[in-house]
């Protein structure tokens, strides 16, 4: 017999234009667990971890009916801040929400562009000690010094040192004969809130032979610094006095002055506002299976940062669990065991970044954080400005 064909009704055309095969109960709604885990997580093995890489083409997973776009509506809603705790000179704090790009951008910033004071120019006097002048100059220079740097200005080659962009400060230190060797301390520099007190060389011997012409010095001020209300209250001076800068026998000394300007650690690291401002990614210690008695021991006593503990289930039986996976370093010791490596699975949290800022001490560190948010939303803005 003739193979007679079904007809297509319109109301087949309409059913096949709108159907979508998510729509269907029994199939899963978005990526299964493992494309799940690759796109959110890397895995730490034995030998090297795997899924490093960050998917952030949109159409990565177009083929399971995920769009991976980065999309502004779904930053605000993920991204988030939180801080665990704050001192005159430790922040930690969690980055929720960002790519690894953005938060390797945020800690570019801290270290080389939030400014800060520091000693630029060391005018030397006299000096006997055992210290030569040019490390001298770089010991000094790399003092941290606490003062706000939002009170004060940039010092470009075309202007001259005044009270708004240059702090002075005095040196001047001798060991008696007959005595110990005596420690130079950064608490023996002393502020001068009226700017240098060394004349200016000048020229000829007779510029200074008038009686109503004042001396000249390397800087001018046309105020005393201290007579600022931002200053008066709160004088400015080394972040830490008991620094030591050098060592001087019996008969030595050392007189100098050294002006500190505003920088960047982008021009030299002693204008960097932080010691070190590191991050990393939420460590997440899972088990694979149940560790107990001999085993759970065993996985407490080899893991040196104390990430798991034994939790007690009557009878005798003991149960390893994970109590501080935070503290996790990755260092893997777990998983070198042959019995432990099936049961342990270490993995971190791609958008997930704790970070870590350890001030100098020339500004705090909440400051230090603020400052960079300032300067990173400034990029943001130029570049829109460019593109429009």
């Amino acid at each position: 017999l003739p193979c007679r064909e079904k007809m297509v009704t319109e109301e087949d055309k309409i059913f096949a234009k709108n159907f979508k095969i998510d729509d269907l109960s029994d199939v899963p709604a978005g990526l299964p667990p493992h494309l799940k885990l690759k796109q959110n997580r890397v895995v730490s093995k034995k030998d090297a971890s795997v899924d490093t890489a960050d998917a952030i083409y949109s159409g990565s997973y177009v083929s399971s009916g995920v769009d991976n776009s980065v999309k502004l509506e779904n930053f605000y809603e993920d991204f988030k801040v939180d801080v665990i705790s704050c001192t005159e000179t430790d922040m930690e704090f969690d980055m929720i929400g960002i790519d690894a790009a953005f938060a390797n951008a945020f800690r570019r910033i801290l270290i080389a562009e939030v400014p800060s004071m520091a000693i630029e120019k060391v005018l030397i006097a006299y000096n006997t000690s055992l210290i030569v002048d040019e490390v001298l100059a770089h010991r000094i220079g790399l003092i941290p010094i606490a003062a706000d740097p939002r009170l004060f200005e940039y010092l470009t080659e075309n202007d001259q040192p005044n009270e708004k962009n240059t702090i002075v400060f005095k040196l001047h230190v001798k060991c008696p004969k007959g005595q110990p060797r005596l420690q130079v301390l950064t608490n023996e520099l002393q502020w001068l809130p009226n700017g240098s007190e060394f004349l200016k060389e000048t020229g000829g011997s007779t510029s200074n032979s008038n009686s109503n012409s004042k001396p000249k010095t390397y800087t001018s001020f046309s105020c005393s610094q201290d007579s600022l209300p931002e200053f008066a209250d709160n004088p400015i001076t080394p972040t830490y006095l008991d620094i030591l800068i050098a060592k001087l026998s019996p008969g030595q000394e050392i007189e100098l002055e050294a002006h500190a300007v505003k920088g960047i650690g982008k021009t030299h690291a002693k204008w960097s506002p932080v010691g070190t401002a590191w991050y990393r990614m939420l460590p997440e210690v899972v088990l694979l299976g149940e560790v107990e008695d001999e085993k759970a021991e065993r996985l407490v006593k080899v893991c040196p940062q104390n990430v798991f503990d034994i939790e007690d289930m009557g009878n005798g039986r003991k149960r390893a669990t994970v109590a501080q996976p935070r503290n996790c370093t990755l260092c893997k010791e777990c998983i070198r065991d042959h019995d432990l490596v099936d049961l342990v699975d270490l993995r971190s949290v791609k958008n997930h970044f704790i970070f870590k800022i350890e001030s100098t001490g020339s500004l705090p560190p909440d400051v230090i954080f603020t400052e960079a948010v300032k300067i990173l939303e400034d990029k943001c803005e130029r570049v829109i400005a460019d593109l429009s």
